[in-house]
């Protein structure tokens, strides 16, 4: 099996040189994966894996816009439609100076099996560009949205591509995005979700990720016979989704102890609760992404300047920042302190080797693409009550967004416990998520 394994994944490199991000995705899901389908004579030899690591169209596209300054500036821009098996293509826009072919790839290739886990009509893909709103004004980064939305226009519609926010792309730039959108194509319908309220938007998306971590958590939790009432939780960021997950821990009766940023990280004993949850937002909308910013306000709590918060004593660990943050040396810390539950909030923010402890010490690990489907699961609900031209409130939302996560759970479960009762949520999501995909496909042909 393992040969299979480094045959497929040579044939999967080979094509896809000096894109490391995305070579990291596919092994992980293909280490797991692989070995079900060979299982399976109903999927194997139909090269379905080779298939879904190929997008179905890759769009590069330059992006000119005007500065402040009268200087004419080129970004990049890009959308990966990476599987359409079971709905338009569904996956944020990014705008970070990160952005590249590898990151995007990969993005698009988690986000595939993620929609397909929420179990709503959604495909995969992603975007973005190479272009930084932060120190940024309003006017440059109105000019720069509709520039890059003049050509992305072409290419998305409510019924084949529906693109959301992501990092570096908020309410103020869906909402430039929306609006260039409307004007070039005359119509006014669901193309973007993550739109502000007046316009068509949903209540509790901006917290909608970070609240499905948590219901994730708590299911996790039940597995061993634990919640989250009464356990420290350690979190990275204080970005939309860290956010998100503050305001769930607290409401469930957890506590939050941490908060990062690339500075390093914040220890606050008393925990971050109330006021201290919406200084997170105002510290956001500063644009300065330094953690130590808190200490000014609240300065009980401790900084630690250049480190991660994952060497502080934790029952729960939620990485919510970006790719890779959580490295092998940070889970030897943490199952050392005896943490019980590390979930993704981010994508991928576990590297490989830390993964593999997790799942060697029998830690309760969730991947992004099943704990962090909040998200996305509130975009296609955005979608639903544009379709039908209603609004749901609060409440029915974030019913509905639970019982979506419980079901993700559920299907995790399935496919990932072993005789000893410890459920492998990596293999879980990874085989939910590939059976609903490979199915259509096999359905609808060699297309």
């Amino acid at each position: 099996m393992e040969q299979k394994i480094n045959e497929f994944m040579a044939l999967v490199e080979s094509k896809n040189p000096n894109e490391p991000e995305f070579l990291q995705a596919v092994r992980e899901f293909a280490e797991t994966v692989i070995p079900f389908i060979a299982e399976r004579k109903k999927y194997d030899g139909k090269n379905l894996l080779l298939r879904i690591a190929e997008p179905e169209r890759s769009i590069i596209f330059r992006v000119p816009w005007v500065d402040d300054k009268g200087e004419i500036i080129v970004n990049r821009g890009f959308r990966i439609q990476m599987n359409s098996a079971i709905g338009p293509y569904k996956g944020g826009i990014r705008f970070h100076h990160t952005v590249n072919l590898s990151v995007l790839k990969f993005l698009a290739f988690e986000q595939v099996f993620k929609n397909s886990l929420t179990t709503l009509p959604m495909g995969g893909g992603k975007g973005g560009s190479d272009f930084d709103p932060e120190g940024k004004s309003d006017g440059e980064i109105m000019r720069f949205c509709q520039s890059f939305m003049t050509e992305l226009c072409r290419h998305i519609g409510p019924d084949l591509d529906v693109p959301a926010g992501d990092i570096g792309v908020g309410a103020r730039e869906i909402g430039y995005l929306f609006g260039q959108y409307k004007r070039i194509r005359n119509e006014f319908t669901g193309v973007l979700t993550g739109k502000g309220l007046a316009y068509g938007g949903s209540l509790i998306r901006p917290e909608a990720t970070g609240y499905g971590v948590v219901y994730f958590t708590d299911q996790m939790l039940q597995t061993i016979g634990h919640d989250i009432k009464g356990k420290r939780v350690a979190i990275s960021g204080f970005g939309n989704v860290a956010w998100g997950v503050a305001l769930k821990i607290n409401e469930l009766g957890g506590k939050v102890v941490t908060i990062s940023g690339p500075d390093g990280y914040i220890y606050d004993e008393e925990g971050i609760s109330g006021e201290k949850i919406e200084h997170m937002v105002e510290m956001r909308a500063t644009g300065d992404n330094r953690a130590e910013v808190y200490t000014k306000k609240y300065p009980n709590a401790i900084f630690h300047k250049g480190k991660s918060p994952w060497e502080v004593k934790v029952d729960i660990a939620i990485p919510c920042a970006t790719q890779n943050e959580l490295t092998g040396e940070d889970a030897k810390k943490l199952i050392d302190n005896g943490v019980l539950c590390v979930t993704e909030a981010a994508n991928m923010p576990s590297t490989l080797d830390a993964i593999k402890l997790f799942l060697d010490n029998k830690v309760l690990f969730a991947p992004g693409k099943a704990a962090n489907a909040g998200g996305v699961a509130a975009s296609g609900l955005e979608m639903t009550q544009n379709s039908i031209r209603l609004n749901w409130t609060s409440e029915e939302v974030d019913l509905r967004l639970k019982d979506i996560m419980v079901g993700i759970h559920n299907q995790c479960k399935k496919y990932g416990m072993g005789e000893d009762g410890y459920v492998n949520y990596v293999k879980g999501a990874n085989i939910a998520g590939f059976v609903k995909v490979a199915d259509a496909m096999l359905a609808q042909g060699v297309v």
